[in-house]
């Protein structure tokens, strides 16, 4: 069973961009948690799907916490190898992929491109805001429909790999 997407997460370290909504850490593991309990009520086992970094701390806050009451749930990241780190080629291309009308090519631009591992000392700071001016981490102008179809599938298959193994790590997240 597949359940509707949860509309809002943690994207703080997007407050400096009009039109960011975000209901923090604890709110959103208050959410998934009693989400989670609720779940485990009829299904035997529940898994979180993740597209969004900042939500990290909340999934495994709530994950932790349903595995330590002897719930079995876990989450799994949307990932690919080489990927940036937001609204830049990666998640472009995807949208492109699955949703082409939604991408304004008439207003992409490239971003701050650096290893996310340099760029986080000022995010947590200033979020993205300190590091791109346009909110972009990555190159979106490089993106296309057929590259977001590839990471689709690596995504999809990567998440499988992991469902199949269903070995969750300390934080919840499956190996």
């Amino acid at each position: 069973m597949v359940a509707p997407a949860i509309a809002y997460g943690d994207s703080g370290e997007h407050q400096g961009f009009p039109g960011t909504i975000s209901i923090g850490t604890d709110a959103l593991a208050a959410l998934l948690l009693e989400y989670g309990r609720s779940a485990t009520c009829w299904a035997q086992r529940l898994l979180f799907i993740n597209g969004h970094g900042g939500n990290i701390a909340a999934l495994s806050r709530a994950v932790n916490r349903l595995r330590f009451e002897g719930r079995d749930a876990a989450w799994c990241p949307c990932i690919v190898a080489g990927g940036d780190a937001h609204a830049g080629h990666t998640e472009t291309s995807v949208l492109m992929h699955i949703s082409p009308a939604e991408v304004r090519t008439d207003r992409w631009r490239a971003g701050n491109s650096a290893p996310l591992a340099d760029l986080l000392p000022s995010m947590r700071s200033g979020g993205v805001a300190a590091v791109s001016e346009v909110g972009v981490l990555g190159d979106p102008t490089t993106a296309t429909a057929a590259e977001g179809e590839r990471m689709l599938a690596e995504m999809v298959e990567d998440c499988l790999r992991r469902i199949r193994r269903w070995v969750p790590a300390a934080d919840g997240m499956l190996t």
